[in-house]
């Protein structure tokens, strides 16, 4: 890599980490009361998935360890928005499904922040926000890859 493509790296990536941030952040200050960002991702993935995952299948898509992954379903089980079974194949094993609450409990997360995603996709443009979900989607890819 060439120090114009170093610098081009570096930027693009740097530009990445404080727009994660400030977006953390924002989301953390709308979510509802108790709800954690963690929450809310794993939350949003069970109901898209819609299907029963282990901790360690869910530890695996979040890019997170075991322990970390069993510490936010233990909240989310503690506040009714999972259900955490015996997987009756493995009895090692569990099985988290999104619950009734959980659904609600997305919902009302959803209503929560989509005001103020809605800010930022009209103060960018539509068209602006299109033209770089590919990029960015490219860019994911690339990094689960690795």
């Amino acid at each position: 890599m060439n120090d114009s493509s170093n610098a081009l790296a570096v930027t693009l990536f740097s530009e990445i980490l404080m727009a994660d941030q400030l977006v953390r952040n924002r989301l953390s200050k709308v979510l509802p009361k108790g709800m954690e960002i963690s929450h809310f991702s794993v939350l949003n993935h069970l109901a898209h998935i819609a299907e029963e995952r282990s901790p360690a299948q869910l530890a695996q898509t979040f890019h997170v360890t075991r322990g970390a992954m069993t510490n936010t379903l233990n909240k989310l089980e503690w506040a009714g928005y999972v259900h955490i079974r015996p997987d009756w194949d493995d009895a090692r094993r569990k099985m988290v499904a999104i619950s009734p609450a959980g659904q609600q409990a997305r919902a009302a997360a959803i209503a929560a922040i989509r005001p103020m995603i809605g800010d930022v996709v009209d103060q960018l443009g539509a068209e602006n926000v299109r033209a770089v979900l590919p990029v960015l989607r490219d860019l994911r890819l690339k990094l689960e890859e690795s």
